[in-house]
């Protein structure tokens, strides 16, 4: 396969670090977290550093560890340049907050021994969830004396409290006491909006020990065809609405399940659930309770299949509760809008999602878990197509412009090899590399 800053010879570097990665999910999980993990780790191991991931067996979104992967406290491969070391974890069938805290308190033991026993790294580099891993780094950069960086793709206590999976108390208390011991002790905080930010800084952090590493685009959604302004060729053909990924308990997917069941009688309308988690059998039995025929589940679809159904799609869903704000921000929303997909947003006016689709103009903002006005945005766009093409256009403009892949993770490159004291101005790189 072709993999970035790739060639006939080697990227040519005046300094290379020895990275360590810190994160439970990783390749092969093709939701949430992981696919940024794996690009970071694999853009920065083709720009000849060395790089070994300490994470999980793979069983996301899916809640289920493949059988190749199952029985074992520690394996190691090695994909395009990374050394992976997985330790073993704890995977519930169905999931509590009890359960939750034992799934990643197992990992968080099992990855810290791995971590050991692989040797000193230059830097460390964190990824939370789950936020037990602060202690992880802690230990680990004052056991080696190096630094780590603490990537904050979700604020974990803020969501557990706000989404009422935490009530105020002492477990809550000692996780923000954690997370911050987790933003002292860093010496650099980075996390994926400037809502997100400005969250953390509020809490004590220098302004200054906190920066973006904002996700990224595939560069295959580029290639996507962005809506016509014409209807499909066959006039009659139904408008699906679609919502790719996690099933679970933020999403607040039943606004979905609703708005189907408003315009179930319908045949010109199709929803679309593509994914799997935790939240997905409730939402099928309930389906079959209401007896919705119009609207439909895929499990998660390999890549390839995935943008085909991207193509597929008139319209895409981000739903959220009605208490998320701006404590995550779905990586999904720049999949959709670099795809040119026009977007209905059912969230909260001051979440993140809310303002990128307004500043993109790549969609409708809707109030949460409001399954008429849901409803509604829908039967819109299938009358106007003409909107909804301005609305891809204009959202894939917005994505170009912000999440081009190269630019984001050169930046975070140089940020990292800053934190030991390196330079990369002077490297040398080839415009591709041929990866097995």
């Amino acid at each position: 396969m072709t993999h970035p800053c790739s060639g006939n010879r080697a990227a040519l570097f005046s300094v290379t670090m020895r990275i360590l990665h810190l994160g439970i999910n990783y390749w092969p999980d093709e939701t949430g977290i992981a696919p940024f993990a794996t690009g970071r780790c694999e853009y920065l191991a083709a720009r000849g550093h060395e790089v070994v991931a300490c994470t999980a067996p793979p069983y996301y979104p899916q809640w289920r560890v493949p059988n190749k992967y199952r029985g074992r406290l520690f394996s190691s491969e090695k994909r395009n340049g990374v050394t992976i070391r997985r330790s073993w974890i704890y995977v519930p069938g169905s999931l509590t907050s009890l359960k939750r805290i034992l799934h990643e308190s197992s990992f968080i033991c099992s990855s810290l021994l791995r971590a050991i026993g692989n040797g000193r790294p230059e830097l460390i580099f964190v990824t939370s969830p789950p936020l037990g891993l602060t202690v992880s780094a802690i230990m680990l950069s004052r056991l080696w004396r190096v630094p780590y960086v603490l990537h904050v793709a979700d604020l974990q206590p803020d969501a557990a409290v706000e989404l009422g999976m935490l009530s105020q108390g002492r477990l809550i208390k000692a996780l923000y006491r954690l997370e911050a011991a987790g933003y002292r002790n860093a010496t650099l905080v980075s996390t994926l909006t400037e809502a997100m930010r400005r969250r953390i800084v509020a809490k004590g952090v220098p302004s200054e020990k906190v920066m973006l590493f904002s996700d990224w685009v595939d560069p295959q959604l580029f290639s996507i065809k962005a809506p016509q302004s014409t209807r499909r060729a066959t006039p009659d053909a139904p408008f699906i609405a679609a919502h790719f990924g996690n099933m679970g308990v933020k999403q607040g997917l039943d606004v979905i399940l609703e708005a189907a069941k408003l315009s179930r009688d319908d045949p010109r309308i199709i929803y679309l659930l593509a994914g799997d988690g935790a939240a997905r059998p409730a939402l099928e039995a309930k389906v079959g309770e209401l007896n919705l025929p119009n609207l439909r589940f895929l499990p998660l679809q390999p890549h390839d299949r995935f943008l085909e159904l991207l193509a597929e799609s008139d319209a895409c869903l981000v739903t959220q509760q009605r208490t998320v704000s701006d404590i995550v921000f779905p990586s999904k929303v720049i999949t959709l809008l670099a795809a040119g997909r026009p977007v209905i947003a059912s969230v909260g006016t001051g979440s993140e999602v809310a303002r990128v689709v307004a500043e993109s103009g790549a969609g409708m903002t809707i109030a949460p878990e409001d399954p008429r006005a849901l409803a509604e945005a829908v039967m819109l766009l299938r009358a106007d197509p003409e909107l909804a093409a301005r609305m891809g256009f204009a959202g894939r403009a917005y994505a170009v412009d912000r999440w081009e892949r190269d630019t984001v993770l050169k930046a975070t490159e140089k940020k990292l090899a800053s934190i030991t004291n390196g330079n990369v101005a002077s490297v040398e790189v080839p415009d591709t590399v041929d990866v097995d």
